[in-house]
């Protein structure tokens, strides 16, 4: 069986039975994202304790790509120190999907990315603004 095939079978079951899917009430960030170009939205929520994400969760509408990717990375960064996640960039989240993506569906792979990183930056700017 060739890899791409069992990658896509795992980015189908992400899809299928996505990881972290709902909201959480009285998060420490939340942020809504859209990709202009597909219209792929996402809401992601987060609650961080002691510098970890304690919990994620999102709401994605979109494609398989965007949802599937959302999925695996909540599943990668839950419980992972602050610092540790913004080492994280955009070709660690692509190669944790497996597939070749084109431009265009790179996008919709990074917009959970995207979301998450804007949401890490604006709370550790409140946390700056405290101290």
């Amino acid at each position: 069986m060739s890899d791409d095939i069992i990658y896509s079978a795992i980015i189908d079951e992400h899809y299928q039975e996505p990881r972290n899917f709902g909201k959480i009430e009285n998060p420490d960030e939340q942020i809504m994202e859209t990709n202009p170009t597909c219209g792929d939205t996402i809401a992601m929520y987060v609650r961080i304790n002691d510098g970890r994400v304690s919990d994620i969760k999102y709401v994605a509408k979109g494609c398989l790509i965007s949802v599937a990717a959302a999925s695996i990375l909540s599943e990668n960064v839950e419980g992972k120190r602050i610092e540790e996640i913004e080492t994280m960039n955009k070709k660690d989240v692509l190669g944790n999907l497996g597939l070749e993506l084109g431009p265009a569906r790179e996008k919709c792979a990074l917009l959970s990315y995207d979301a998450l990183m804007k949401m890490i930056r604006d709370y550790k700017g409140k946390s700056e603004d405290r101290t």
